[in-house]
Parts: structure tokens; C-alpha cells; sequence
């Protein structure tokens, strides 16, 4: 597969416009997912792509964790993208060696030998630091799909380097690392802010890696299409750097790097990565539905814990997340 170096991620994309005109210039990488807007994202996805479909590489993810329940996945996938074949088919949401089981792998095997899949990947969110070397000693793993981008720290980029060095492609995600911006839409200066380019110098801060062969960027409008198609043409320059490392300094206590470092740290028991990676989807993407919807998946438990009951937090985030006023809000938010 050569691919495009920006992809196309369709998770919040509604407008199948931005997706048919993406295509006519020119980006042959699409992703979308059995479960994005409660499944009816592959039906708009397949009917942008009808006419382009021999042209571009599609892939798609199952969150199942049966042989059966992924493989039927497939199946409705398959069916609603008016496809017979995915290029890449993930398991979605892996987040340690012992999720990616031998039924899963077996499954994407079948597939293959089906002619239903091209290639097996695998996506993950966080723990990639142990996952990404684990996969990569397998050989059964064609493409990994990661959250990489510009606030992470050197062992992140030494798991990517891993992956890439065993053959497997390397896609990447969470490239704007949350998206979040100083002013609201709704702010005169939002406008001015968004033209200064840091979203452009996150997409390009990840592209100038050459172990990342594309990434997906998510994108809702044709403005936002035409910033990131900037980045195949420009390069990571040292206004770039400096843009970053403003962003870092206002992001630094929003956002989650989805590390796995504070695995089990709540006293409470809850999943604090998925949580503030949910909160995400609301204040930097914009996206409150998507984010409640994924913070109640989580269950009774976890939304009936309320941070303001303890006296202190026993999470500590080693890059410096406000871990419990980040919680707090997105009980608010979403409980």
C-alpha cells in the first residue's frame, strides 16, 4: 500500500463532501470504524467512496473481543461500506499484549484467507510503549494504529521505531494532541488563533517522521481539509517549533498522553486514561455527544464516583495533568 502522508480519519466527519473532495485531490487513505456514530459512519464513509473505491485504501476496526463477534463485525462492515474487502481491518482499542489474544489474530487470518481483508492491524490508545515491541515479535500484525504526536516522550518514538523496523506500517492518530485551543469558537480571537497554524505544526511535527507512513487527522469541513493537506507540501520549520511549544505550555495540565502510567493509581478504580481521553473529545474536538456517549460505555460504576469525595487524589500524572480537576469536569460534563 502507498499511501498518502495525511490520511483522511472520518470518527467525526458527517459532511460525505469533505470526504468525496478529500479524494478528487488527491488522499487515498481512509479510516472509519464499526462503532463511530453508532455505526452509521461506515454507511456515509462507503457511500463517498463508491466511486473512488479502486482508487483509495479503506480500513476499518472491530472493538470485539470474541473470534465470532469480530468476525460478524466484518461482516456489517463490509455491508455497510458496499465493499467485499477492507485494506486494513483492526482490532480497535488494544491497549496490552493480553487483549490482542490468539482468537482475535485467528479471526483476521480467517478474513484474509477469506479474501475480506487485505491487511491485520491493530489500533491502541495507550500502553503502546510495551505493546508496540510486543506486536512487533509476533509477525502476525501487518499495521499498527497509535496515538503519536508531539507531546510524548522518547519512548513512545522508540516504540514506533520498533514497529516500523519489524515491517509493519505505522499510522498515526491523536496527531493534534487533543485539538485544544485558548479561545472557544464563540471568541472574536478564535478565528485569528486557528490561522496561526499550531494544528498545522502538530500534523507536520508528526509527517517529518519517517517511521510514520500516514497519519488521520480528523476532519468536519473543507477548511480544515485544505489546512492539513498543507502539511504534505510544507515542511516543519522553526516557527513550527515554537508554536508547539507554546501549545505544550497551555496543554500540559489537559492532556493525557494515554502513557498507561497511572494504570490502577485511582484509589476508586476508575479507567482515568479513557476517562480524560473522552473529555478530550469534548473540549478540543468539540464533540460532547461523542464524549458522553464513550464516558457512560464505561458503566454504572465508574460514572457514579465523584473525585470531590476524596480528600485527595491518589493519581499523579508524571508529565503534569491536573488529573483530578480533569475527572471532576468530565463527571460534570457527562455523569
Amino acid at each position: 500500500m502507498r499511501v498518502t502522508t495525511v490520511g483522511f480519519g472520518c470518527m467525526i466527519t458527517s459532511d460525505p463532501s469533505v470526504i468525496e473532495r478529500a479524494a478528487d485531490l488527491g488522499i487515498n487513505y481512509f479510516d472509519t470504524a464499526r462503532g463511530y456514530q453508532g455505526g452509521n459512519n461506515e454507511r456515509m464513509v462507503g457511500a463517498a467512496l463508491k466511486r473512488k473505491r479502486k482508487e483509495i485504501f479503506l480500513s476499518t476496526k472491530s472493538g470485539s473481543g470474541s473470534k465470532d463477534g469480530a468476525l460478524k463485525d466484518l461482516e456489517t462492515s463490509l455491508r455497510e461500506l458496499g465493499t467485499d474487502y477492507v485494506d486494513i481491518w483492526y482490532l480497535h482499542g488494544k491497549d496490552g499484549p493480553s487483549e490482542v489474544t490468539s482468537e482475535l489474530i485467528e479471526a483476521q487470518q480467517v478474513a484474509k484467507r477469506q479474501g475480506k481483508i487485505r491487511f491485520a492491524g491493530v489500533s491502541t490508545h495507550s500502553g503502546q510503549q510495551e505493546l508496540l515491541p510486543w506486536l512487533a515479535k509476533q509477525g502476525q500484525i501487518d499495521v499498527v494504529l497509535v496515538a503519536y504526536n508531539f507531546t510524548m516522550d522518547k519512548d513512545m518514538g522508540a516504540a514506533v521505531e520498533a514497529a516500523s523496523q519489524a515491517g509493519m506500517g505505522v499510522v498515526g492518530m491523536k496527531v493534534m494532541a487533543g485539538g485544544f485551543r485558548k479561545t472557544k469558537p464563540s471568541d472574536p480571537l478564535y478565528g485569528k488563533l486557528k490561522t496561526e497554524g499550531t494544528m498545522l505544526a502538530a500534523l507536520k511535527w508528526v509527517i517529518k517522521n519517517p517511521r510514520v507512513h500516514t497519519t488521520i487527522p480528523s476532519m468536519t469541513d473543507m477548511e480544515q481539509l485544505d489546512e492539513n493537506l498543507k502539511a504534505m507540501k510544507e515542511p516543519f520549520a522553526g516557527l513550527d517549533e515554537k508554536l508547539l511549544a507554546r501549545q505544550l505550555d497551555f496543554i500540559t495540565p489537559l492532556y493525557c498522553r494515554m502513557c498507561g502510567k497511572c494504570e490502577a493509581m485511582c484509589a476508586k478504580g476508575l479507567p482515568v486514561a479513557n476517562i480524560l481521553r473522552h473529555l478530550t473529545y469534548a473540549d478540543g474536538y468539540g464533540q460532547f455527544a461523542l464524549g458522553r456517549e464513550e464516558f457512560l460505555k464505561l458503566g454504572s460504576d465508574v460514572a457514579g464516583v465523584r473525585c470531590g469525595d476524596c480528600a485527595n487524589c491518589t493519581v499523579n500524572c508524571p508529565f503534569g495533568v491536573q488529573v483530578s480537576a480533569r475527572l471532576s469536569r468530565a463527571q460534570e460534563l457527562f455523569a
